[in-house]
């Protein structure tokens, strides 16, 4: 494995049987650096993150049990700020990391099929931009037992830190599929036998309606502020709301996620 990196061995969830394959090459921007210790301590027990070095203060190191062959750069809390974000909250750790390989969505589908009973929700995101919100939907995602989500590959944010932080840990355990045309991807998702709600606040009829007698569903939820685009609306089956008050126009769209996930569990 290139430059000493090692994935570490503490089984989560995925199979090999789920994975394109390794990247190759080094990413667009350079490596994600995941930090805080939720994140880090998610990175190190999914078995198929490869750790390629970390920065943390002694106190820190020393709570965590690490590979012996795992390159550790000891710092104080200012040297590592040089590694994330403006004013982002490292909590003493650092991990350099190679994103995680990619997901089939038919590999995803076939997991749904296989655990039909559970009724495990899809969530497909409709060009969700924001990282903050992203990490949030994933780790409501892991929370209410998704089977995965389902982005866009242009329009939507590379792994982050900032995503990995905002998740708590469920960026290493929620699948997380990026597709090239998201209609199609729908369409797949429907031919699987998924019934595809589409939430917006101007439907007539409530996601607690659109859920009546659907076994398997499939979530999707617009853009902040742009909403759902029409052509994502026709590849649904239905288009539904959450019932709200009136003093307020709309939610952020991680808040509904979480709502629409809980009504998916509790139907």
């Amino acid at each position: 494995m290139a430059n000493g990196a090692l994935p570490v061995n503490a089984m989560l969830w995925k199979s090999a049987a789920m994975k394109r394959g390794h990247r190759t090459g080094k990413p667009k921007g350079g490596y994600p650096h995941l930090y805080g210790r939720h994140a880090v301590t998610a990175a190190l027990a999914n078995p198929d993150r490869v750790i390629r070095k970390i920065w943390g203060t002694r106190e820190v190191i020393s709570a965590l049990e690490l590979p012996p062959n795992l390159p550790i750069i000891y710092s104080d809390v200012a040297d590592m700020a040089r590694y994330v974000p403006h004013d982002a909250p490292h909590q003493g750790i650092v991990a350099e990391v190679e994103p995680l390989e990619d997901i089939w969505l038919g590999d995803m589908l076939e997991g749904g099929v296989r655990d039909e009973a559970a009724q495990r929700p899809i969530l497909v995101l409709d060009q969700v931009t924001d990282p903050h919100n992203v990490g949030a939907i994933l780790r409501s995602a892991a929370a209410f037992d998704a089977l995965g989500i389902v982005t866009q590959d242009r329009h939507a944010p590379p792994e982050s830190g900032v995503i990995a932080r905002a998740a708590a840990g469920a960026l290493e355990i929620v699948p997380w599929v990026r597709v090239v045309n998201l209609a199609r991807a729908l369409d797949e998702i429907a031919e699987a036998g998924y019934w595809r709600i589409a939430l917006d606040g101007e439907a007539d009829v409530t996601l607690a309606t659109a859920l009546e007698g659907a076994n398997r569903v499939a979530l999707v939820l617009g853009a902040e502020g742009e909403g759902l685009r029409l052509n994502s609306i026709n590849h649904s089956d239905m288009v539904a709301k959450l019932p709200m008050s009136p003093r307020m126009e709309s939610l952020n769209v991680s808040n509904a996620a979480a709502i629409a996930l809980y009504a998916c569990m509790t139907r």
